[in-house]
């Protein structure tokens, strides 16, 4: 499965779901960012490597796919992966084995992979930065998930759950938005989607002062 949405859409929530509501939610589900694992550590973060494979390899250590096994595997933004290992990432897929770094030893893997990105990968194969049978290989489904900008009357639902948390009840006691204040949070274009809505809406608390916001 493939999840398309800008920053802050929730993919991550998605990815969840997908794993907590298949058959196999009794397996782990192992995220795995791209786009904050160093380059040169990235092949040893999703194959694992061997003992001494490389420098500072001081121990066997499985790989992502290995953890996953018989769970899920989420590629968070997976258009950040550079193209010299989309061919390895393509080879598991398709053989659904993998090879440690520095290994002979083949390891079968029996994973779901949900992979995430906020950038558009029909255009980044267009660009010549993402490979097109890679492309087909993940996107059996293809989730595409609106901005918030396109789905405003979302925005009073989203905070009144976000208001009935029992951390923020707490915390806060119970707190409402006045209708002018919900006309503003409404009319605004919310770049930084669900997740900037929620920081918003902590600063908001934070410096609140009776049940009105």
């Amino acid at each position: 499965v493939v999840v398309q949405g800008e920053t802050g859409t929730g993919k991550e929530l998605v990815a969840k779901a997908l794993h907590e509501l298949s058959k196999r939610r009794k397996g782990p589900l192992v995220v795995v960012d791209c786009g904050a694992i160093p380059p040169n550590l990235i092949e040893s973060e999703l194959f694992g490597h061997e003992k001494g494979s490389f420098t500072g390899a001081v121990s066997l250590r499985p790989g992502a796919f290995e953890r996953a096994q018989g769970g899920t595997i989420f590629l968070d933004e997976i258009g950040e992966l550079k193209l010299d290992l989309q061919p390895k990432l393509l080879r598991v897929l398709e053989n659904r084995e993998v090879r440690r770094v520095g290994g002979n030893e083949v390891i079968e893997v029996d994973v779901r992979v949900i992979a995430a990105t906020h950038r558009n990968l029909v255009k980044e194969i267009q660009a010549g930065n993402f490979r097109e049978d890679l492309y087909f290989r993940l996107s059996v489904i293809t989730l595409n998930l609106p901005p918030l900008r396109q789905r405003r009357e979302d925005i009073p639902v989203i905070l009144s759950h976000m208001l009935a948390a029992p951390e923020v009840v707490t915390k806060h006691g119970r707190k409402r938005f006045t209708p002018q204040a919900l006309s503003a949070l409404m009319s605004y274009a919310w770049p930084g989607n669900v997740r900037e809505l929620a920081n918003v809406l902590s600063h908001v608390l934070t410096f609140s002062e009776g049940e009105l916001l």
